[in-house]
């Protein structure tokens, strides 16, 4: 949904706003609202982040974060999931995480929603890349195929149960196949 403002809206201005249920993300001056997650999006986000965070988090490698507002390179964006290396995750001055991230993530994963528009999913994975993402994922679940771009070379389509997905380099722990993250539907 678009809540067209009548000019474009600041970065700052947005930043001011209140925090709206589901999310409002500023793209290119505009206001635009996610849609409300469904069940499947639902259940996908839900298994994807422990399951990256089972594998990275121990290790201290990175960490996923569900629905996470990422403002940088005048966008305020909300991924379904970011994973961030551990490095890379802000911290405030007594060490904790930040509240603010300001950063692209390592590794953006969006969730395509029935309602939702393929085109603005896929112009933000294209602009974490474009801002240091290493990595994005858009999972259709109604295609059960998952896009994965990368910022130098070719995307991938991946729809055959059996293909491993691929993962940044600091995430190499982390194996999933296409047939697993889609048998998470029939739990």
């Amino acid at each position: 949904m678009v809540q067209a403002p009548s000019k474009s809206v600041t970065l700052a201005a947005f930043l001011a706003m209140p925090e709206t249920k589901p999310a409002s993300e500023l793209i290119d001056g505009a206001i635009f609202q996610k849609p409300m997650p469904q069940g499947k999006h639902s259940l996908l986000q839900g298994d994807l982040v422990p399951a990256i965070n089972g594998v990275l988090k121990p290790k201290k490698i990175g960490r996923a974060f569900p629905e996470l507002r990422c403002t940088f390179g005048e966008r305020s964006t909300v991924p379904d999931v970011t994973v961030f290396q551990w490095s890379r995750i802000p911290r405030d001055e007594s060490g904790e995480i930040a509240n603010a991230f300001t950063n692209a993530p390592d590794w953006t994963i969006e969730i395509l929603s029935p309602d939702q528009s393929q085109t603005r999913v896929v112009k933000n994975i294209m602009h974490c890349l474009k801002h240091g993402a290493q990595m994005g994922w858009l999972i259709d679940p109604e295609e059960q195929t998952v896009l994965v771009y990368y910022p130098d070379r070719e995307l991938e389509i991946l729809d055959d149960p059996d293909q491993q997905l691929p993962v940044p380099a600091f995430a190499e722990a982390v194996e999933l196949t296409v047939g697993m993250l889609f048998s998470w539907l029939l739990d």
